[in-house]
């Protein structure tokens, strides 16, 4: 793979945590086996998530967005397979393109799979992401966990989630497993699940399960899924009032603000850090490849 060390950082946001790997050029071959490697958090350095930070000139999924968007967030789940986005991901992604000197507070685009996604960074420390629009297929399905059922919202953002709401989060279970729902066929590469219940007027509490990386901390993709369809629920949809709807989301690693525009654009507020940097040894890498 490289005889030379590898730069890598961790950061997180709201206690979501991601190795984050840059490498402007496109030079590394970031295998399946490699991220799942990286993101052990006993053989590896350990994160829900791998951060590939790549020009959007050098990536052949990026190169028609170079023009909107400088950098690409190649984003890789726990287990080695690619996903569309990640809310806290892109949050931290900023984060890190500030650290690197790459930028400033202020507004940056950052390329994804689910699209261009505009970043705000402000001097309070806080990162607001533009999520783009919230798609609500009809199709739902229904969640099943401990002998408890749900009907779950089906809502896309760039990535799909199935919102189930709950009168105790701890129905859920442990969530290591992908808790079994039905028709599986609604959600044919997979599904982040969410349950989610009540805290107070526009205020909820989720937990997450989330495609190949089991249970997280947070997820900035399903906090904004999760408002979309407690607004919805509660009858409020800011497209027929023209007025913007703000949901507190909370998550097991801190809290999210939410707010959905009249337009349809979703915006969510949290933080963002970055708590170390070094260097991976090469001959360790190179055995992952084995």
């Amino acid at each position: 793979m490289t005889s030379a060390p590898v730069a890598f950082l961790k950061g997180h946001g709201t206690e979501n945590d991601f190795v984050i790997v840059p490498d402007p050029e496109n030079a590394l071959d970031l295998t399946p086996g490699v991220v799942t490697r990286l993101c052990d958090r006993r053989a590896g350095i350990g994160g829900d998530g791998l951060l590939h930070v790549v020009r959007s000139a050098a990536h052949p999924e990026a190169r028609d967005m170079a023009d909107e968007a400088e950098w690409f967030m190649d984003y890789r789940n726990a287990d080695g397979s690619v996903a569309e986005m990640c809310g806290n991901g892109v949050r931290v992604f900023a984060r890190y393109l500030q650290h690197a000197g790459h930028l400033t507070a202020g507004d940056v685009a950052v390329a994804t799979r689910g699209g261009v996604k505009l970043v705000h960074l402000a001097k309070n420390g806080d990162v607001t992401v533009s999520m783009g629009r919230a798609r609500l297929p009809e199709d739902g399905v229904t969640v099943t966990v401990g002998g408890r059922s749900w009907p779950a919202r089906n809502v896309n953002m760039g990535n799909p989630h199935a919102v189930a709401f709950v009168e105790d989060l701890d129905h859920a279970g442990d969530l290591f497993t992908e808790p079994p729902y039905t028709p599986a066929a609604v959600y044919p590469d997979g599904v982040n699940i969410e349950f989610v219940a009540d805290r107070g007027p526009r205020h909820v509490a989720m937990r997450v399960h989330e495609r190949g990386a089991a249970e997280t901390r947070s997820c900035g993709t399903g906090a904004c899924a999760v408002a979309v369809a407690a607004a919805r629920r509660d009858g409020a949809d800011p497209a027929e009032t023209g007025t913007p709807v703000t949901y507190t989301v909370d998550v097991l690693g801190g809290t999210l603000v939410i707010t959905e525009r009249p337009d349809g654009e979703i915006e969510m507020t949290g933080p963002a850090v970055i708590v170390a940097e070094g260097r991976i040894d090469p001959a360790w890498l190179t055995s992952a490849l084995v």
